[in-house]
């Protein structure tokens, strides 16, 4: 059975945390959803950083038109490919179409976002940074979002929302603190003075 414990916050016990803001912790099958939620997420951005990186034949080095794989070939990151060009260039439609063709392929737009990707996969993967890697998501998300407006299934919603909507959830839960290290992370002295970084 979930359950959900809500308790007024002790500065002993976390630093983070107003005297006056309750602490909110999740445990049973609700915790352990909330954790299988987050590793596959976590995998979910790993597997693109990957992809980008290494051209590994599924989304990235792979001929769209002729559907020939050429894995570890040009359109790997670590070969000159740009991870954000083909998406940003010729996928992007909409009110701010204009604005992702002049950064797609940047070198400061591919580093942003394949570190945003590593960073984001890892951080949820382990289960530490959860507020930070959380945010950092959200915001991913709805920035891919806003390259193709409106999007095609829906006039508003598409897996882009529920992905930030996600992200969010996993943040507030505190979804690393079961089959993860969140609970270690808490006790490191840098997290306990900065709480965002739990």
């Amino acid at each position: 059975m979930a359950t959900i414990h809500r308790h007024s916050a002790d500065h002993a016990t976390t630093a983070a945390v107003t005297e006056h803001e309750p602490v909110v912790t999740v445990s049973g099958a609700l915790a352990k959803a909330l954790a299988a939620l987050r590793l596959a997420f976590g995998f979910t951005f790993l597997w693109a950083f990957f992809d980008k990186l290494l051209a590994l034949g599924f989304a990235t080095g792979r001929d769209p038109v002729t559907d020939n794989v050429d894995r570890f070939g040009d359109a790997a990151w670590i070969n000159g490919g740009s991870p954000t060009e083909g998406f940003l260039k010729f996928g992007a439609d909409g009110p701010f179409k204009d604005f992702y063709n002049n950064i797609a392929g940047a070198a400061w737009a591919d580093w942003l976002f394949m570190l945003g990707l590593l960073g984001i996969g890892l951080a949820l993967t382990f289960g530490i940074g959860m507020r930070m890697a959380g945010a950092a998501g959200a915001l991913l998300y709805i920035l891919m979002w806003t390259v193709v407006l409106p999007p095609d299934n829906n006039p508003i919603i598409d897996d882009h929302i529920l992905g930030a909507i996600s992200m969010v959830v996993l943040a507030l839960a505190l979804a690393g603190d079961t089959w993860g290290f969140g609970r270690m992370w808490a006790h490191v002295g840098l997290v306990k003075r900065h709480g965002f970084l739990r």
